[in-house]
Order: structure tokens, then sequence, then C-alpha cells
């Protein structure tokens, strides 16, 4: 039962993930376009980096930190 226990966190844990920012693997910029509109349909998603001209289908992802009220 420990195996579907962890199973059960980690779902739970998916439903609570918040907005994540992508970033460029080789510069960390984070000026991404995908390469197609038909990427995710068709194929794997593709991304080119404006900043650096990175093309590939890795990205790192960066979970949004949220700033308490009043601070900015």
């Amino acid at each position: 039962m420990g195996i579907l226990r962890n199973f059960s966190e980690v779902l739970r844990g998916l439903k609570r993930r918040g907005p994540v920012k992508k970033l460029c693997p080789s510069c960390g910029g984070s000026k991404l376009l995908l390469s197609s509109r038909f990427d995710i349909w068709l194929t794997p998603e593709q991304y080119i980096c404006e900043s650096c001209g990175y093309k590939g289908p890795i990205v790192m992802e960066v979970e949004a930190e949220e700033t308490p009220e009043g601070e900015g």
C-alpha cells in the first residue's frame, strides 16, 4: 500500500501546481516561442529562444513565486 500512498501524494501535488515560467536551458532567457503551431498536436514541443537562438524540446520550468501583498 505504500506505493499507492506515494502515488496519491504525487497526484495531489500536481493538482496544486501553480503557473510555471519556462526558461531557456542555454541562456536562462524567458523569451521562448513554440517553433510551430502544430507543436503539441502532431509533434513534440520544440522551443526557440529569441535571446540566444536555442532550438529544442527541453526547457527549464520554474514555479512562479508568490509575493505577499504590499511587497513588490
